[in-house]
């Protein structure tokens, strides 16, 4: 982490001794285990942990006639053929880095969409912005298979479209919680704060992602053949139709458990009821 995060948390730990209880952005069926521990230890002691989650819609059936870009791409594509690649607003790779990658996706074959923002910083809290360059003539040579999008993609709804089969994402909460819910698999290359302990819950705890680059190495730059091979075998094996299913069945789940009777809706209600008694 970063000096200003451990600022940011030091000087939360004063609210946290006057809290009445937790209410938690996760649902029981993705951290079960984890929020009864939570409850468990003497910071949160008496203190109840709600799971309302996912704060987001789960039902998307308008996207097939929305307009945008990606979506109407997407429309193009064979089922579950897509790999989407974004790694959010406030993640930055290295010249080089991303030259590794966009070589890799080009030689691939693979469908996919890649959100590759101009705006990204070199230094996000130093305010140093730079133009992201690919290899030249790159853009042109991957036309029809590969879509490079400069602007800002409406995410929910790619993940949740049908053409979309994975996903290669850092893995901050609110991105996992999007890839989880649709049901999309997670190809993990997470970069700092949470964002470790999210791929490491996705990889080996719920067995829904494969790893891209090892926290241990993450000041090396992942070489292209690395990239391939997550790739290959995310989008494109046995193994990875295996984890796809996995994915997909437990974002059934999820989203049942928002509904009527699921368990994140009856902590909504008991929360509602706990605030209005």
């Amino acid at each position: 982490m970063t000096d200003e995060i451990r600022d940011l948390s030091a000087s939360q730990q004063h609210y946290l001794d006057i809290r009445s209880d937790d209410l938690n952005n996760t649902s029981r069926v993705i951290e079960g285990k984890y929020l009864d521990l939570l409850a468990q230890t003497e910071l949160n002691m008496n203190k109840k942990q709600w799971a309302i989650g996912p704060i987001l819609p789960t039902k998307l059936d308008y996207i097939s006639n929305r307009e945008n870009i990606c979506l109407e791409w997407l429309n193009k594509q064979p089922p579950r053929s897509v790999l989407y690649v974004s790694f959010g607003t406030v993640t930055s790779f290295s010249d080089r880095q991303i030259k590794e990658l966009a070589m890799r996706l080009e030689q691939s074959k693979q469908r996919f969409i890649w959100v590759l923002r101009d705006a990204n910083r070199g230094d996000i809290f130093k305010g140093e912005d730079r133009k992201v360059e690919l290899p030249e003539g790159i853009e042109e040579r991957v036309e029809g298979v590969g879509l490079v999008v400069r602007e800002w993609t409406p995410q929910p709804e790619i993940l949740a479209h049908s053409s979309t089969g994975g996903y290669m994402s850092h893995c901050d909460w609110n991105s996992c919680l999007e890839s989880i819910t649709m049901g999309v698999p997670i190809a993990a290359w997470p970069m700092h704060t949470d964002q470790p302990i999210n791929g490491f819950l996705v990889t080996e705890i719920l067995k829904i992602g494969l790893l891209v680059r090892d926290w241990g190495k993450r000041e090396e730059v992942v070489s292209a053949s690395t990239i391939e091979n997550v790739v290959r075998k995310l989008m494109a094996s046995e193994e990875g139709n295996v984890i796809r299913k996995r994915a997909e069945e437990f974002g059934e789940a999820v989203r049942q458990s928002t509904e009527k009777g699921g368990t994140s809706r009856i902590e909504l209600d008991s929360f509602i009821a706990h605030i209005t008694r």
